[in-house]
């Protein structure tokens, strides 16, 4: 099977490292031209569209801001003229114990909450209002197994900002299925990332591998691929599930 998604328009959030930086590669290796989104890491996001080529921007946004969020769909459009696939990746992990102080913990909590969240709810909004322009679009969000399964104490927010884009993306494939959008999410346990990081360095790694059913720590490329597939249109009527790759750390 040979996935061509050559003329296709993809906004990787979050493309600048970990998961969505291979996302992004691997999507462009399939022929897509992808608005690669950062929030801090310039450099890295520049040089990433060096290397991948095919048209490839580096916009900036800080998800924490509503405003950017919109401001940010608006730019990839302008830049070129459509998006016809939103990957829904950018994500923090705050560590937030419940003997924080009750300002600090909520502050945790809202910073979750607006980039995990409320971000990916107003690029939704965004993407289906443009796709209903268009003929239909994709999106899919790149949840947890914590959605699931739950998380710690110092995970609770995230946890349940995870939950509830799994909510959201199923809410998107019930409502605009006519409209030619499908939804999908990707629920990744433990992957090795920068942002996992913290979490390996706190129990350790061979904590973290006693956990899964594989030899190995699952990579970013061991994710991008579903995703690929899915944004590919040949999954279509899978539109509104929800696919683990956690390695067998958690399975439904």
């Amino acid at each position: 099977m040979r996935i061509d998604l050559t003329s296709k328009v993809a906004l990787v959030t979050g493309a600048s490292r970990g998961i969505g930086n291979e996302i992004a590669r691997q999507l462009a290796a399939a022929g897509a031209t992808v608005a690669v989104h950062y929030s801090h890491s310039s450099a890295e996001a520049v040089a990433l569209c060096k290397e991948i080529g095919n048209g490839a921007v580096a916009f900036q946004a800080d998800l924490a801001e509503a405003d950017a969020a919109i401001r940010l769909f608006n730019d990839v459009v302008a830049e070129y003229g459509g998006v016809d696939i939103l990957i829904n990746n950018a994500g923090i992990a705050e560590l937030a114990p419940l003997n924080k102080s009750d300002d600090e913990w909520i502050d945790s909590w809202n910073k979750t909450f607006n980039v995990n969240t409320r971000s990916t709810g107003i690029l939704t909004r965004s993407a289906i209002q443009h796709f209903r322009t268009r003929d239909g679009g994709r999106i899919i969000y790149i949840a947890s197994r914590a959605a699931f399964r739950g998380d710690s104490e110092e995970y609770l927010a995230y946890a349940a900002s995870k939950g509830a884009m799994v909510s959201l993306a199923r809410s998107v494939a019930r409502g605009f299925g006519k409209d030619g959008i499908t939804s999908f999410v990707i629920a990744p346990g433990f992957v090795r990332t920068a942002m996992a990081q913290d979490a390996i360095d706190a129990y350790g790694e061979d904590f973290v591998l006693g956990g899964i059913a594989l030899k190995t720590l699952t990579e970013p490329s061991d994710v991008a691929p579903m995703v690929v597939l899915l944004a590919s249109g040949l999954a279509d009527h899978a539109t509104g599930c929800s696919i683990d790759i956690n390695a067998a750390s958690y399975v439904r």
